[in-house]
């Protein structure tokens, strides 16, 4: 594999949003994230999806619906340890331990039941690149999508929901989702 030109095809590829079955949730605005983890709800009463995503900043945690973008509860306490890779759930997530990914460590789900994958790249080491695709590799074929570039603000995780019906891209600076109904597998 010639890996000059695989590093200079990832760093050419223009930015390109997911193609459909995705589509864009627009997020209520936070920064300062450090790790984000996905939670099934302890109450999904008023929940326009299964897919809730807890998100750790510096100014507390917040869990937001995955399906509307909206962030559903929030608190503003510091009363849990910065660097773990597990976090008491909040609001709808209370009483979970949700698995977190992000600054420290940790990893959320690279590949979904159907097909879809996320790929890390770094062409422009330590600048790292979010690829997706569908039933195929990036290093070998062109089914794929560059969906986000690092840029101003240090990629914290990215990767899918157990369901596989979102995926977040989370920043130190930004939240990015997008969802998606549940393709069948012919």
């Amino acid at each position: 594999m010639d890996w000059t030109a695989l590093r200079d095809r990832f760093r050419r590829a223009p930015l390109r949003p997911p193609p459909s079955p995705w589509r864009p949730v627009p997020a209520q605005k936070t920064g300062g994230i450090t790790d984000v983890g996905f939670g099934r709800p302890s109450r999904p009463e008023g929940l326009t999806a299964p897919d809730l995503l807890l998100v750790a900043s510096s100014t507390g945690r917040g869990v937001f619906d995955c399906a509307s973008g909206q962030r559903v509860y929030r608190d503003h306490e510091e009363t849990y340890p910065d660097d773990s890779l597990v976090r008491e759930g909040i609001g709808p997530l209370e009483g979970l331990q949700v698995t977190m990914a992000g600054l420290w460590g940790g990893g959320l789900r690279t590949t979904t039941d159907d097909g879809w994958a996320v790929h890390l790249v770094a062409p422009d080491w330590p600048a790292e690149s979010v690829l997706l695709s569908k039933d195929d590799e990036p290093y070998r074929g062109s089914n794929w999508w560059h969906i986000h570039r690092e840029e101003a603000c240090e990629l914290r995780a990215s990767g899918f929901s157990p369901s596989g019906r979102t995926l977040v891209i989370a920043t130190a600076c930004d939240l990015v989702i997008y969802s998606r109904g549940v393709e069948r597998r012919s």
